[in-house]
């Protein structure tokens, strides 16, 4: 059996979701992991962890999902080796980033974003210094084009901000008036339940020494 990542928009309405988890078995998949991303205007996005007997049914699995009414498949992607589950992955992640060596913290804490969220580039900038503290991963922005981007939206109220960022890139403050985490993501968009996430991994991170 092979194991996918399936992020479904689905109507948020009740018995959907046991109609997509009923269309991923008719092909031989099996949903083994459920988590939301986002609830708004009448759709959930959900991430299905689901495993499959072979890659030559994933055409057919985004073909019958796509028959349950308002359903639509974003993303699959295949996972290498065992999923943990996301809860359990957050406070894991957290716990390396606290039990971290000062001198170390902001590597840790970059290494650690990258892998919870699969995060193509992870960085931190010091808005003062308009410069790159630490920078992991490939094709991130400069440190002034990033926090362009961070002050045009900083005024916004928490719930616009999202709107006012490009969808594969999110970031948060360590602390007022302190760095920036950032991470980027091609290709998958970064949902709310994630940007609150990270915002609180960086909440977390501020109140320890550096």
């Amino acid at each position: 059996m092979e194991t996918y990542v399936v992020r479904v928009w689905v109507p948020d309405r009740p018995g959907a979701l046991g109609q997509v988890a009923s269309r991923i078995g008719s092909v031989g998949g099996d949903v083994i992991g459920i988590d939301i991303l986002e609830r708004g205007a009448g759709r959930a996005i959900d991430e299905l962890v689901v495993t499959l007997p072979s890659s030559d049914l994933l055409h057919l699995l985004a073909e019958e999902i796509a028959q349950v009414d308002e359903a639509a498949v974003e993303e699959i992607r295949r996972v290498d080796g065992e999923i943990g589950e996301p809860g359990i992955a957050a406070l894991e992640a957290a716990l390396r980033v606290v039990e971290s060596a000062a001198g170390d913290r902001n590597a840790v804490l970059c290494a650690e974003v990258r892998s919870l969220f699969g995060a193509d580039w992870v960085c931190l900038c010091d808005p003062s210094t308009r410069a790159m503290v630490f920078s992991i991963g490939s094709d991130a922005p400069s440190a002034g084009w990033l926090l362009a981007y961070v002050e045009g939206s900083r005024h916004l109220p928490t719930e616009q901000q999202s709107a006012a960022t490009p969808p594969d890139l999110t970031w948060a403050d360590l602390e007022p008036g302190g760095l920036v985490l950032a991470l980027g993501r091609v290709g998958s968009p970064v949902r709310a339940r994630e940007r609150r996430q990270l915002a609180l991994l960086a909440r977390l991170a501020a109140t320890l020494d550096r």
